[in-house]
């Protein structure tokens, strides 16, 4: 996982691999971390490298998602995979991190 400060401010955390029981705490602090400390105007986590993600891995969105409202930062998740958008689907949760209900709706009715 690494972070960093686009030109316009806004924090970029790319997170690769899995998210569960053995990672999510790292997400998780650093998250709320870099919100609380860097007080961005936006974060964006970018999950395109993320293989897996469990419900911890959603609840650490969450928990990110939340610290942002608190500091009055826009929460953006960026190039989710297939499995981890369908987790947010699942779970409700896709709508409130902004991505579409069902993404590759348009591929599967073309026209």
């Amino acid at each position: 996982m690494t972070t960093r400060r686009q030109a316009d401010g806004a924090i970029v955390v790319d997170v690769r691999g899995s998210v569960d029981a053995a990672t999510v705490d790292a997400l998780r602090a650093t998250l709320i971390s870099t919100l609380h400390g860097e007080r961005p105007v936006s974060m964006i986590v970018d999950l395109t490298f993320v293989t897996f993600m469990d419900s911890m891995g959603v609840g650490a969105l969450v928990s990110g998602a939340n610290a942002a409202r608190e500091v009055g930062a826009r929460f953006t998740l960026r190039n989710p995979s297939e499995f981890v958008h369908r987790q947010l689907r699942v779970t409700g949760l896709a709508e409130m991190f902004g991505l579409p209900g069902t993404p590759w709706a348009s591929q599967a009715h073309p026209g």
